[in-house]
């Protein structure tokens, strides 16, 4: 069965559930120039859920980042979501 949940899907269902939010996922995004060329964030960097982007709080200011480059989501020591080309 093929899911039609996607990662922006998956991360609001953290941000409204009755979790704690975002604060408990790990983003594993595709960043290029970083070792792997993936970098990890930590949920609670997001500030932001967008129709196309989610938003991040960096030491240079806030970054937007296209849901396409998530490769990733884990929380509560499981992954919720992978990209397919990674399964």
């Amino acid at each position: 069965m093929v899911s039609s949940v996607g990662p922006r899907e998956i991360l609001n269902g953290l941000k409204w559930g009755r979790t704690n939010g975002l604060r408990d996922a790990k983003v594993t995004i595709l960043h290029r120039g970083a070792p792997g060329d993936k970098y990890v964030v930590e949920g609670s960097k997001i500030t932001k859920l967008d129709r196309g982007f989610m938003y991040l709080v960096t030491p240079e200011g806030e970054v937007e980042i296209p849901y396409h480059r998530i490769l990733k989501i884990e929380a509560f020591g499981r992954i919720l979501w992978q990209k397919s080309s990674l399964k």
